[in-house]
């Protein structure tokens, strides 16, 4: 357990770390920049370097640790809770900024910088966790070095299969988020976080469960055995389509591309009680009727 010990305390420390950059970019940058630029290096750097520790827990810790996936389950949903509380308003997730780019919540300019950003935090994630393991801390850094180089891919099914699997996972997870945006956070971090952890239990040994296209990159697209091809197919087309599927079906439109509502029927805001409105007709008619009485016959 010693090896897992050495992992809860990397988990601590990115957390701390990135907890304290976002503090320290949040004084010196204005609200724009902080937002669209620093939030979603720091957001991304943290999620990327967790989800690359968990992934060598799940794969070497069964049989070189001693403990099953049940242990790796449970740490994925404290992490992505505690990510979920810490994020301060950043998605750390393409396609979530895609989303607010679609229902007109973030500019052209602001979805491309949070883009950069997001790929620049996968990047120094991806080489923060990589140096921590050359260091083989533990018995788990050393196997994960050695079996590295010869990493087989992700995708364990078909290619439609797996583009349905991640697109599916994707779907879900937006239409959760799009559901508990306007929740309460003491509320909307445990749902999502559970989200997460049973799309990730039901869809690993297929694809992986990442419907995070940054993720995917960071983990997988490197390996071989599926060409690059292959891997925009089902971690980039796949969970795209998953988000507009899900917008679409909680919106009944998409506000960036087009206005009128497709699925359901606009109601007016105001409404009109039936008992009031059935007082009203007969007061008209009644008003009508004596109008008709008291007009005089004309005369000859």
């Amino acid at each position: 357990m010693s090896g897992l010990n050495v992992s809860i305390a990397f988990f601590l420390l990115v957390v701390s770390t990135c907890e304290m950059l976002r503090r320290l970019s949040k004084r010196l940058l204005s609200p724009g920049a902080y937002c669209c630029l620093a939030g979603e290096l720091t957001g991304s750097l943290q999620l990327c370097s967790s989800c690359l520790e968990l992934r060598m827990l799940l794969e070497i810790g069964p049989w070189g640790g001693g403990f099953g996936p049940d242990v790796v389950f449970t740490l994925l949903f404290l992490l992505f809770t505690v990510h979920a509380a810490s994020l301060d308003g950043a998605s750390a997730n393409p396609t979530v900024s895609l989303q607010e780019f679609l229902l007109l919540e973030s500019s052209p300019a602001a979805t491309a910088a949070k883009l950069l950003a997001q790929a620049v935090g996968v990047g120094t994630g991806w080489a923060i966790t990589k140096l921590y393991w050359s260091w083989e801390l533990t018995q788990f850094h050393l196997i994960q070095n050695l079996i590295a180089s010869e990493c087989s891919s992700s995708i364990r099914t078909s290619l439609y299969h797996g583009a349905f699997v991640e697109g599916a996972c994707s779907f879900l997870f937006h239409l959760v988020l799009l559901r508990l945006r306007r929740s309460r956070t003491v509320y909307r971090v445990p749902a999502l976080a559970a989200t997460v952890t049973f799309l990730t239990y039901a869809a690993v040994m297929t694809t992986g469960a990442f419907f995070n296209p940054a993720l995917a990159v960071a983990t997988t697209f490197a390996c071989t055995g599926s060409s690059l091809q292959d891997y925009v197919q089902v971690y980039w087309l796949g969970p795209l389509a998953g988000m507009l599927t899900a917008l679409l079906l909680h919106q009944g439109n998409i506000p960036r591309l087009f206005q009128k509502n497709l699925l359901y029927g606009q109601k007016s805001k105001y409404k009109i009680p039936k008992a009031r409105l059935a007082h009203t007709e007969g007061g008209d008619e009644r008003r009508k009727g004596k109008g008709e009485k008291s007009d005089p016959a004309p005369r000859a």
